[in-house]
């Protein structure tokens, strides 16, 4: 009994202490930016919050997707470069906020709402805008446009908003 919990007190820290080890290419979440499909995320800037009184919201056109989908459709990159053109000189920071209808759990409109801020973000990269200017928050299902429960509503829900810190 003695040598079992002997076992379990040494190797619990070990085993701990190794899931802390260096990452490859020294990337560590939170610390230095989170890596997502290469492209680091920059440091949030202080006091910036999407539904802050400092963000300016719907100055921009959102950004539409298709179902269960976080692909920037080819209809909706001319609001991606209206936003990429009016900001990437300016050095403001933009805040891509992903939304979700519905349909779905809570954690799996979360994540999809994550995937479509971040395609937005690397869509805005790839139009000039630097890296460090471009965050991202995911709101899944909460706040929807339309609060029916139609196809006509969850199409105006599955969206990407830009805010725009002030």
């Amino acid at each position: 009994m003695r040598f079992q919990t002997f076992t379990f007190l040494f190797l619990t820290p070990l085993l701990a202490l190794s899931g802390c080890a260096n990452k490859k290419n020294k990337q560590y979440a939170g610390v230095d930016g989170d890596y997502v499909s290469g492209t680091p995320l920059g440091e949030r800037t202080e006091g910036a919050n999407f539904m802050g009184a400092n963000v300016q919201r719907g100055q921009y056109a959102s950004v539409q997707f298709g179902y269960d989908s976080s692909t920037v459709a080819p209809d909706q990159e001319s609001k991606v470069v209206a936003v990429a053109d009016a900001l990437k000189g300016s050095g403001k920071t933009v805040i891509v906020a992903g939304f979700t209808d519905e349909r779905g759990t809570q954690e799996y409109n979360r994540s999809l709402g994550e995937k479509r801020a971040l395609a937005v973000r690397e869509a805005l990269i790839a139009k000039g805008m630097k890296a460090n200017n471009v965050q991202t928050v995911s709101f899944g299902s909460e706040m929807p446009v339309d609060p029916a429960s139609n196809d006509a509503a969850w199409a105006k829900n599955r969206r990407a908003e830009f805010g725009v810190v002030k």
